[in-house]
């Protein structure tokens, strides 16, 4: 089957600054305004009726922890980032990861999602893989006509309405076959996150240690490893791969003897598993499936398994 031309799209950089880890001292902003808050827990809901996705035949479905929440609407939680109850802006990172169905003959994974505003606009920023390519890109540009609407421990933006940017339609274009331009509607965005207010720091003398105790040691990571179901196949059937030890939402390519075919991603156990066709020409003897993860901590997984030769 013969590869669509492929898009790379790399982030032309961020709208606003917001406060990094660990600057809760920052000054405050101008008349006063409080730094911008680290948030802590909130959603993204999308609702795609009245998009041009349906019109051309492409449905939004989603990937863990994101849920779908009915035909056209999918929740996305948010994992982190900052927001700003003075000005209106934010930088949320999302969890789990829209996946398009539509005339493709494979889904197009977007992950890595984050959603950034300032003033009355932004942009909703993915990450994809093209041709076995990882990048990002501005996917959406997000207008907004109302304020947020303002607590003391939290802030919410309503009807953010969400259309592509060049790159996303290219993308979407691309993927598809069907012709998407900028400024096409990609949904509404309702958001709402905790901004909690930092609590003092409380001096504190540590307890002595105990002679002779030592400090726990910390957790480590899970080692990525990966398995197929079957050692032994004949030509004709499916085999399929899984792999654990990922981080959670990182983006894997799924390459057959070198051949990157399949993009995945892994859920919030760190899990990936993709089910693939062994052709019905495929030689007798030893092939391998790769595991290829281009987001997130990176790791190469490599499983043989062999064809036999069929009766």
């Amino acid at each position: 089957m013969a590869k669509r031309p492929g898009v790379v799209a790399l982030v032309a950089g961020a709208l606003i600054a917001l406060c990094a880890p660990g600057a809760a001292g920052a000054q405050e902003g101008p008349g006063g305004d409080p730094p911008p808050r680290e948030v802590s827990g909130g959603y993204a809901n999308w609702g795609t009726a009245g998009a041009e996705l349906s019109d051309r035949g492409v449905s939004l479905d989603v990937m863990l922890p994101a849920v779908r929440t009915s035909a056209d609407r999918a929740s996305f939680p948010a994992l982190g980032g900052a927001a700003d109850p003075g000005t209106g802006g934010a930088d949320l990172e999302l969890g789990g990861a829209a996946r398009l169905e539509g005339p493709a003959a494979q889904p197009l994974v977007l992950a890595g999602l984050r959603l950034r505003l300032a003033g009355d606009g932004g942009a909703l920023y993915a990450r994809t893989v093209v041709d076995g390519r990882a990048g990002e890109l501005a996917l959406a540009d997000v207008t907004r006509d109302a304020a947020p609407a303002v607590r003391a421990t939290g802030v919410t933006w309503t009807g953010l309405r969400a259309s592509l940017t060049a790159e996303g339609a290219a993308l979407l274009s691309s993927w598809s076959g069907a012709r998407f331009a900028a400024g096409d509607g990609l949904g509404v965005l309702d958001v709402t996150v905790g901004t909690p207010a930092p609590e003092p720091e409380a001096a504190e003398t540590p307890p002595a240690a105990s002679p002779g105790a030592r400090a726990p040691e910390p957790a480590a990571d899970p080692e990525p490893a990966a398995s197929v179901t079957h050692p032994t196949l004949a030509p004709g059937t499916e085999q399929t791969v899984t792999g654990e030890g990922f981080e959670p939402g990182a983006v894997v390519l799924v390459a057959i003897d070198g051949d990157t075919r399949y993009q995945t991603v892994a859920g919030a156990d760190g899990r990936v598993e993709r089910t693939f066709p062994v052709y019905a020409t495929a030689f007798a003897g030893e092939h391998t499936v790769e595991l290829a993860a281009v987001t997130g901590r990176r790791a190469v997984l490599s499983v043989p398994f062999d064809v036999g030769v069929p009766n």
